[in-house]
């Protein structure tokens, strides 16, 4: 116990001192870089919009399912019929 307090101690130390030393670094880094582009906007596709509806699809033939209580092979095919249904 002795030798623990005041290692643990001199850990903490020179790890508040890292963290200061790597904050200036960083600070200084990012003052003299050039100022970046700003980034550029995600364009959404039509493949994410269609890829969102069949997942709220399937999701609601799988609630519609659940309340029917079907198992097995019933809800497999129930699954399949109601996801292929406009």
């Amino acid at each position: 116990m002795r030798v623990l307090l005041p290692a643990m101690t001199v850990c903490l130390l020179l790890l508040a001192d890292s963290k200061a030393s790597i904050a200036d670094a960083q600070s200084e880094a990012t003052a003299s870089a050039a100022p970046a582009r700003p980034p550029v906007a995600a364009t959404s596709t039509s493949a994410d919009n269609d890829a969102a509806a069949k997942h709220a699809k399937r999701t609601a033939c799988l609630k519609e399912a659940r309340a029917k209580k079907l198992v097995g092979a019933q809800k497999t095919a129930y699954i399949k019929d109601c996801t292929a249904a406009p």
